[in-house]
């Protein structure tokens, strides 16, 4: 088990958005994240890489105890996490393959040609290994995401999280895209992907949690 919540209280901004969480996640499994708007996924999320912190209750992550770890360690469990975000945040005025290269070097990459071989790996990952050269605005939105999930698998993370990485595209775009998630996670990275999404999820089913009055709730 990569995640255990248990009767986990979040709080933004003084006021409680959820309580009494109770969370597992194993290595491997992908799991959905659904809800309204303001009700508590994007809190839950952050709360994984020690961006919101846990208000009570148990959090554990990998070896880590979210309500005792030191301002220090939090740069090493996040490099355990791959994050996708709806809005890309590519860096515009360099190519796809320096945004890689920005990203390794800056969490401790030296040797260029293992930065080289990395960045190699994880663009035929996502299907994209002729791009590299290209600047974001010379892609598809799809395209974009894909280097979006090609950044998260930098440093081979245990876990991804994604904050609805489909908001932005098409119906088959996003599909394509969520069925790549679901092949990463065979491989034995965890994925949980928030999304108000349901024809996808109807597709690709996985485990589902809702966030609703406050709470989280298994489906």
């Amino acid at each position: 088990m990569i995640i255990n919540y248990k009767n986990v209280e979040l709080c933004h901004r003084e006021l409680i958005v959820l309580r009494d969480v109770n969370f597992e996640v194993e290595q491997g499994e992908f799991i959905y994240l659904c809800g309204k708007t303001g009700s508590g996924k994007s809190s839950l999320l952050k709360s994984l890489y020690a961006e919101v912190p846990i208000n009570s209750g148990e959090a554990k992550i990998f070896d880590y105890d979210l309500n005792k770890i030191h301002r220090n360690q939090i740069p090493m469990l996040r490099r355990k996490i791959g994050i996708i975000f709806q809005d890309f945040q590519l860096l515009h005025d360099r190519s796809v393959h320096k945004n890689l290269e920005f990203v390794l070097r800056a969490t401790g990459w030296k040797d260029a040609q293992k930065i080289e071989d990395q960045i190699s790996l994880v663009l035929e990952t996502v299907g994209l290994p002729q791009k590299g050269y290209k600047r974001p605005h010379q892609l598809s939105g799809g395209e974009q995401q894909r280097i979006v999930i090609a950044r998260s698998l930098l440093n081979s993370p245990q876990l991804i999280v994604a904050d609805e990485p489909t908001g932005n595209l098409d119906t088959e775009i996003a599909a394509e895209l969520v069925a790549l998630l679901h092949d990463i996670s065979k491989s034995g990275t965890s994925i949980i992907m928030a999304t108000h999404n349901m024809p996808l999820i109807e597709k690709f089913p996985a485990k589902t949690f809702v966030t609703e009055d406050e709470k989280l709730i298994s489906q």
